[in-house]
């Protein structure tokens, strides 16, 4: 892709996902993710209900009336985004492909973030950390996040979830929101998520096309495993066949759930072709 092109897509997605997050998730967002804290505002006269515990003994000395801190919620926060870059995320059958699906995703986060005037940061995994670009504000940076995520070439196909939360844990000291792309065909996750998720309000959204859970019946195909390139020669018109790997996907998806709710982290199913707004909508107002 060209520098030409690439910016043309970059704006285009800009413009589709800002209008979205100005719109309609700014507000969500805010009172979704609230501040780490609260921070001292200003001092005012003591009236009654106010709690004691507040009242600033130096000023109520020097006016011999009392006075209380004033405390407002300290708002900065940290998002990261974690995207799954592994070769699972070309698949798509309607319209979109996953990748396409992630990228405005992030974006729309990453804007409704950057009103709030937090930081952004980006992990993309595969079986290894592709790429980590560490928390900044402002739209400039959300464009170079954007940018990454629509032209990033990734060295691996393969995915490693649980090496992903490890990386996560050691970079980020500071509790953080954090957002993990992936359509989660992948196990062993569960015990670095719970260190991660102990720390961290998390949130696992994942993308997947409809046509991944079966395979239909048409005879003899050679496949290729999307993360291996490893070329085989599946008999789909064995039900036994059909069958495992319908087990094998169902297994995948009740892993990601069953790992992500008791670890106290966040959920969202997204298909390719669902309305994505409609889901991220849904689960900011379920938390608000």
């Amino acid at each position: 892709m060209d520098t030409k092109e690439l910016l043309k897509k970059v704006r285009k997605i800009e413009i589709k996902t800002r209008r979205l997050s100005d719109h309609i998730f700014g507000g969500e967002y805010h009172s979704t993710f609230k501040g780490r804290g609260m921070t001292f505002s200003e001092v005012r006269q003591y009236q009654f209900g106010d709690d004691v515990r507040n009242i600033d003994w130096n000023v109520t000395a020097r006016y011999n009336e009392p006075f209380v801190k004033v405390f407002e919620e300290e708002r900065e926060l940290t998002m990261m985004l974690m995207a799954d870059v592994s070769g699972s995320k070309f698949f798509g059958t309607k319209n979109q492909f996953k990748d396409e699906i992630v990228t405005e995703i992030a974006a729309t986060l990453a804007f409704s973030a950057t009103q709030n005037n937090d930081k952004i940061g980006l992990i993309l995994f595969s079986d290894e950390i592709e790429l980590y670009i560490p928390p900044k504000k402002g739209r400039s940076h959300v464009l170079r996040i954007i940018r990454e995520l629509i032209e990033f070439k990734p060295k691996s196909k393969k995915t490693n979830v649980s090496m992903a939360f490890k990386f996560l844990s050691n970079v980020m000291k500071k509790k953080a929101i954090v957002f993990v792309l992936s359509d989660f065909i992948a196990d062993e996750y569960k015990h670095n998520l719970k260190i991660s998720a102990g720390k961290h309000d998390i949130t696992g959204i994942r993308i997947y096309d409809k046509y991944e859970a079966t395979i239909p019946n048409i005879g003899m195909v050679q496949m290729e495993d999307e993360e291996t390139g490893e070329l085989l020669l599946v008999n789909t018109a064995s039900k036994k066949v059909r069958n495992n790997y319908e087990k094998f996907y169902r297994e995948k998806v009740e892993y990601f759930k069953d790992s992500f709710t008791k670890s106290g982290a966040g959920t969202i199913d997204c298909r390719v072709d669902d309305s994505y707004v409609k889901k991220l909508l849904g689960y900011f107002k379920r938390r608000g």
